[in-house]
């Protein structure tokens, strides 16, 4: 089993900035991609964000690319979301989430494993 924690959500005002952390712990070798998703009211949970924890890659939803940068802490099997710039339309509920093999990033039924979720608020 491997176990995420979210944390870092909070209310902002549209422009400032937000850095959500996700610490994997348990049989973390049995997630090598971390992913985050956000879901909003009254919509499907959707991918923002992905990055290996031994390839060196990235991914990024269109509509969040050149503010969002997701990167990791290795020996703190930690995962950061660093999000600037942030829009009302950001505002959701970002779950962390993990999977083995990098593919299918923007799937969210191919994460086996979710953290509880983090509550961003984005004020205008």
């Amino acid at each position: 089993q491997v176990q995420l924690v979210e944390s870092g959500g909070g209310l902002v005002q549209a422009g400032n900035s937000l850095r959500l952390s996700c610490a994997a712990s348990g049989r973390t070798f049995n997630s090598d991609v971390m992913g985050w998703f956000r879901q909003a009211p009254g919509k499907e949970r959707e991918f923002v964000a992905a990055i290996g924890w031994t390839v060196r890659h990235t991914a990024y939803a269109d509509s969040v690319k050149g503010r969002f940068t997701i990167s990791k802490d290795n020996p703190k099997n930690t995962v950061y979301l660093q999000m600037n710039d942030l829009k009302p339309e950001d505002t959701a509920v970002y779950y962390c989430a993990a999977k083995t093999t990098w593919n299918n990033l923007w799937s969210s039924t191919q994460y086996g494993y979710w953290g509880q979720g983090t509550q961003v608020t984005v004020s205008s």
